[in-house]
């Protein structure tokens, strides 16, 4: 025990000495809030003891530096007065707000029975004039690209009103603004199925493969629809293309096990050597068990029939009336169903035997079903596809 508590105080002592080392390297190196970070960390429980006085020590250089540095910043950025800084100084206001009321939650400090001075400000005034400033600007900026008639400047548009509606909800009627960067920067893509493979395909596969509803897609940006809407200027077609429909044979394979197997089937006399019943110690005749060798003929049987659809995904620009991309798409269903006969003795199966002889043959599936079945790995293959790309505006 005396060992462990000596082992557990030397790992406390080289983990302090380590994290003390760290916060030295980051203020040395400019990493001021990482430092801070650190420090209010380990200061967050038994604050007074001696050993964490090291911690208040870097705490407050870390915090005294970063104070004079933003400051200085900030200084620097308000005298340049361009509107495109007004967002960067926003920021630095709430970053100093932020740094000295996480370092109030844990005061007072003291090292040596006196009480550290932190130098702290009011900074209420100046985030909120910059908040304001910065909605304006950014409101006026994002106004600016929606009358652009570009998709990728409606969606700057919309990340610029959504960062005014995060710091000032609703400002100037925002939201509808948001709305409407969001209408102009979507991509609406027209979907539709074409059967180039001279078979009929299922009628609930072609729904079910139209119906993006099933995919679990949640795309901010693209739209898909099946059926087209005369209200709307489609920037995309993307067209499933079904190549080819190959549907294997019915089979029928079996294989012929022999199995053997020693049994007891009741019991016998024991017989000494003379031909007579052997008696124990006891005078009691002998009984044993008596062994016989089962055998039988166990049929296993495997029924399959496969399905494989191959297709291509061609994605085409409406606008300007060509193919963007085509993806191919190789797709299978295989039907399998296994069952048992046997012939002889059936104790002389095993327990898989008997498991599969539970097990019947039963109607192979038609064509059509067939087809059907393999849309489920058509469906993912083309949900991959659609989630993976990327339009490009």
């Amino acid at each position: 025990m005396r060992q462990f508590l000596l082992l557990t105080v030397l790992v406390s002592v080289l983990l302090s000495c380590s994290a003390k080392k760290q916060m030295e390297s980051a203020i040395s190196n400019g990493n001021y809030d990482q430092a801070i970070s650190e420090a209010l960390r380990k200061l967050e429980n038994n604050k007074d003891k001696k050993r964490k006085q090291a911690y208040i020590v870097m705490l407050k250089d870390a915090y005294d530096k970063v104070l004079t540095e933003d400051l200085k910043q900030i200084a620097y950025l308000e005298k340049d007065g361009n509107p495109e800084l007004y967002k960067t100084i926003f920021e630095s206001y709430v970053d100093l707000e932020a740094r000295q009321t996480a370092i109030k939650r844990i005061l007072p400090l003291k090292i040596n029975g006196k009480t550290v001075a932190f130098s702290f400000n009011d900074y209420s005034t100046k985030i909120v004039d910059y908040k304001y400033k910065t909605s304006d600007y950014l409101l006026d900026k994002g106004t600016g690209l929606l009358d652009i008639d570009n998709k990728f400047k409606a969606r700057e548009a919309y990340n610029l009103f959504k960062y005014i509606d995060n710091i000032n909800p609703d400002y100037d009627n925002v939201n509808a603004l948001m709305q409407q960067a969001h209408l102009a920067g979507i991509n609406y893509v027209h979907v539709s199925i074409k059967n180039d493979t001279q078979q009929m395909i299922p009628q609930l596969l072609e729904n079910e493969l139209l119906d993006f509803n099933t995919y679990g897609l949640n795309q901010f940006w693209t739209s898909y629809h099946a059926i087209a809407d005369d209200t709307i200027e489609y920037d995309y077609a993307m067209e499933l293309q079904l190549k080819q429909i190959n549907v294997s044979p019915e089979r029928i394979n079996e294989r012929q096990l022999l199995r053997e197997k020693d049994i007891v089937d009741g019991w016998e006399y024991l017989l000494d050597d003379n031909g007579n019943v052997a008696k124990d110690s006891l005078g009691n005749d002998i009984k044993i068990d008596r062994i016989i060798t089962t055998r039988a003929r166990f049929f296993e049987v495997l029924q399959t029939k496969s399905a494989q659809v191959i297709a291509e995904v061609v994605y085409t620009d409406l606008k300007q009336n060509q193919i963007v991309d085509t993806f191919t798409i190789d797709s299978g269903f295989v039907f399998k169903n296994v069952f048992g006969r046997f012939r002889g003795d059936r104790r002389a199966l095993n327990r898989d035997d008997r498991r599969l002889l539970r097990q019947e043959q039963i109607q192979f599936p038609t064509n059509e079903q067939m087809v059907y079945d393999s849309g489920e790995d058509l469906k993912q293959q083309l949900k991959d596809i659609i989630r993976t790309y990327a339009f490009n505006d």
